[in-house]
């Protein structure tokens, strides 16, 4: 996978983060940037570090799946893309984020959350051959970083459309690059 594969993967994955850092910079008063540090250190190394770990588990499977590992890869984006597409149309999900304040566990809570997704990428780069998790990892988490920072001093100043046409992008960012592959690897496209 390609640089460019890999920072589409990581802004689709840091939809999620920088939505929550949004929901966060509207709820809290008296935004600090000490504030928006936290929250981009918490969802930024959370994002990080799940696809190592989804890494390191894929490639304990990856010789017992190899032969349709790239159904495997399409099937993971196309889920992780579908499921925000659908909580970003879908009213009943809002998130509950609007408690004041930067509390630890509400970081690690939303932190977890948000890079779940991450952990299913990482997953899937153990199986997309020449694909780096060393790149990977640091894209992903800079550039959550860097939209948490900028969702959660701008938040106050967006409004909630804004967050659902991310999370539709970065599904639809998602799906395509799993399709991508999947046709790639089915030699129909390359």
């Amino acid at each position: 996978m390609g640089t460019t594969e890999l920072i589409l993967i990581a802004l689709a994955l840091a939809m999620d983060a920088f939505a929550a850092a949004i929901c966060k910079g509207l709820c809290t008063r008296d935004i600090r940037r000490r504030d928006a540090l936290t929250v981009a250190l918490f969802f930024g190394g959370f994002q990080a570090a799940m696809p190592l770990i989804g890494w390191r588990t894929g490639t304990v499977f990856e010789h017992a799946i190899s032969a349709w590992d790239h159904w495997v890869v399409f099937g993971v984006l196309a889920f992780i893309g579908g499921r925000m597409i659908k909580e970003a149309l879908d009213p009943g999900t809002e998130d509950e984020c609007c408690e004041p304040g930067l509390q630890l566990r509400e970081l690690l809570f939303l932190s977890v959350a948000t890079s779940i997704d991450a952990l299913a990428a990482g997953f899937a780069f153990a199986l997309l051959p020449g694909t780096s998790v060393i790149a990977a990892v640091a894209w992903i988490g800079s550039i959550t970083f860097l939209l948490s920072y900028i969702g959660v001093m701008a938040g106050s100043r967006l409004n909630a459309r804004f967050r659902t046409g991310a999370e539709i992008a970065g599904g639809a960012v998602l799906i395509a690059i799993g399709a991508k592959t999947l046709l790639e690897h089915l030699s129909l496209f390359a």
